[in-house]
C-alpha cells in the first residue's frame, strides 16, 4: 500500500504536539502514513521561548501552564519529563489602583469574590462598589443568548467598580484583550453557565469550587513550569520526532486542492504532496495560503494585537517591594503604561541565582499598541519609570531583555465560536482533509494548544482511514 503524507504547517506547541501524537499513533498501529512539519522561522516553539543567561532562566513568552488543565500534564508524563515539573511558589498578589498596591482579596476566583468578608474589608473598592457587587446574589439571571461581551456580562452582575479594579486586569491579561470586546462564550463560558444554573456567579462558584483541605503547610501553586524552563516541552518534543520530520526556514506559501490530495507550494520553490494537512499557523495566514477559497476571508475579521515584555535582572539589595509578593496587575483606570509585573524570583525561585532579583513587566494595552513598536531602550525606560513609581529601585538593572510579539495575539471577540464553527463546516465540504488548530481558535494557553494538537490527530487518522477504504 502506498504511503500517505500528512503535512503540518507551523512548529509552535500545537504543531509539535500534533506531530508527536501522529508519530505515536502511526508507530503503534503500523499505519502507512508519513508526517512532515514545515516551520517558516528558524526555531520551534512559537510563543514558548526560554533564554538562559548568567544563571537566570528567562521566559520570553509563556512562562507556565495551569495545573488543572490536564492535557499539558499528560503530555509531560508521556514524554517522561513530569519529574522536571515545578509548581509556582504562592505569595501575595496585588492590584495596582489609585497609585497603590492593594492585596487581592482572599477567596477571589479570577477577581470574582467567593468570600465576602475579605472583599468587604478590602480598600480596593468603595462601600458603594461593594454593595453593588453584592447584588449578584439578588439579581435574576439574564436571558439565554448565544454570546455577549464579557465586560457587559460582568458589569451587569458585579458592577463597574469591581470589574474595572480587579476582574478586568486579571481576565483581559490572559488574552491581551479589551474586556468589552471579548466573547463571553469563547473565553469564560463557565461564568454564563454558573449564572444560568445558580442565578448568581458568586453562588455558583461557591457551589462548584473544590473545597479547600485543612492546611498542613504552604498552599500549592496553581501553575506548572519545568526546572530548566518551559521550552523543555519544545526540545523534548523535537527530539522525540523522527529525523527529517521537521523542516525549518520553510514557509507554506500556497495550498492547492488536487484530485487526490493537496499540493503545498513551499517558499524554497518545492512542492510537497499531502493527503491531509494540519494548519497550526496563525489564522491570518489562511486567507493567503488558501487565497482561492472565500471561506477563510472571515478570519480577517478576527483582530490581533501586539504585546511586549521586559525582563529586568537586579542585585537583591537594589529592590525593595512588599514581602512575599509575587507580582501585580494594573487597574484599567491607571495612568501607568505597564499592564502587569511578575516578581519572577519570588514566583519561580529556580529561575534566579541567589542574591539576585528577576522582574518581568508587560506592556501593550489594546489602546496603547504604539509602545510595542518603540525601541528596546525606550520600552525599557518607560517600564523602569513606571516601576520606580510603584516599588523602590535604587540601582540600574544588571541587564534587560525585551521581547515583542507583533500582531500575534488573536482576539476572541463576540461571535468567535460561531465563526470558527462555520468555517470548519465549510472546510469539511470544500477542503476535506484540511484541519485547523492552535491559539487562534479554541484557547490561547499551552494546555489548550496541546489539547487541540491531540484532538486534531484523531480527526486526521479518522479521515485517512476512511479515505483508504
Amino acid at each position: 500500500m502506498d504511503e500517505l503524507n500528512i503535512a503540518i504547517v507551523g512548529g509552535g506547541i500545537t504543531g509539535l504536539t500534533a506531530a508527536y501524537y501522529l508519530q505515536q499513533k502511526i508507530q503503534a498501529e503500523n499505519l502507512p502514513y508519513h508526517v512532515k512539519l514545515f516551520e517558516a522561522s528558524g526555531r520551534l516553539g512559537g510563543k514558548i521561548r526560554t533564554l538562559r543567561r548568567d544563571g537566570f532562566i528567562i521566559e520570553r513568552g509563556a512562562d507556565s501552564f495551569l495545573c488543572r488543565k490536564t492535557a499539558a500534564v499528560q503530555l509531560a508524563r508521556e514524554l517522561n519529563i513530569d519529574d522536571q515539573l515545578v509548581r509556582n511558589d504562592t505569595g501575595q498578589a496585588y492590584i495596582l489602583a489609585d497609585h497603590r498596591l492593594h492585596k487581592i482579596p482572599q477567596g477571589s476566583f479570577m477577581g470574582v469574590p467567593t468570600r465576602m468578608v475579605p472583599f468587604f474589608f478590602s480598600n480596593l473598592f468603595s462601600l458603594r462598589g461593594k454593595l453593588r457587587a453584592s447584588l449578584d446574589f439578588l439579581m435574576p439571571k439574564g436571558k439565554s443568548v448565544d454570546d455577549q461581551s464579557l465586560g457587559k456580562f460582568l458589569r451587569r452582575r458585579l458592577g463597574r467598580e469591581t470589574v474595572e479594579n480587579i476582574v478586568e486586569p486579571l481576565l483581559s491579561g490572559v488574552y491581551s484583550s479589551d474586556i468589552d470586546q471579548m466573547s463571553l462564550m469563547a473565553t469564560f463560558p463557565q461564568f454564563y453557565k454558573l449564572e444560568q444554573t445558580y442565578g448568581s456567579i458568586i453562588k455558583g462558584l461557591r457551589q462548584t469550587m473544590p473545597k479547600k483541605r485543612t492546611r498542613t503547610g504552604q498552599a500549592s501553586g496553581q501553575f506548572f513550569s519545568f526546572t530548566n524552563g518551559l521550552d523543555t516541552f519544545v526540545t523534548t518534543l523535537a527530539n522525540k520526532l523522527n529525523s527529517h520530520t521537521v523542516q525549518l526556514h520553510t514557509a507554506v506559501d500556497h495550498i492547492e486542492r488536487k484530485a487526490h490530495g493537496y499540493h503545498l507550494l513551499l517558499s524554497n520553490g518545492e512542492v510537497y504532496k499531502a493527503h491531509a494537512v494540519i494548519v497550526a499557523s496563525p489564522h491570518l495566514t489562511l486567507p493567503e495560503i488558501f487565497s482561492q477559497f472565500e471561506l477563510f476571508q472571515v478570519f480577517k475579521e478576527i483582530p490581533v494585537t501586539s504585546v511586549a515584555n521586559v525582563a529586568l535582572a537586579f542585585d537583591e539589595d537594589a529592590i525593595r517591594k512588599p514581602a512575599h509578593g509575587t507580582g501585580f496587575v494594573v487597574s484599567r483606570n491607571s495612568p501607568y503604561r505597564i499592564t502587569a509585573c511578575t516578581w519572577t524570583n519570588e514566583k519561580w525561585p529556580h529561575t534566579t541565582p541567589k542574591g539576585k532579583v528577576l522582574l518581568r513587566a508587560y506592556v501593550g494595552k489594546p489602546d496603547d499598541q504604539d509602545i510595542v513598536h518603540l525601541s528596546d531602550r525606550d520600552i525599557t525606560s518607560i517600564v523602569l519609570n513606571d516601576l520606580k513609581n510603584i516599588i523602590t529601585i535604587k540601582d540600574d538593572p544588571l541587564f534587560t531583555v525585551v521581547t515583542r510579539y507583533i500582531q500575534q495575539m488573536p482576539q476572541y471577540t463576540v461571535g468567535h465560536r460561531e465563526r470558527i464553527e462555520h468555517v470548519r463546516k465549510q472546510m469539511h465540504k470544500q477542503l476535506p482533509g484540511i484541519f485547523i488548530a492552535g491559539s487562534s481558535y479554541e484557547g490561547v494557553g499551552v494546555p489548550d494548544c496541546i489539547a487541540q494538537g491531540e484532538e486534531v490527530v484523531a480527526n486526521v487518522i479518522e479521515f485517512l482511514n476512511n479515505r483508504r477504504y
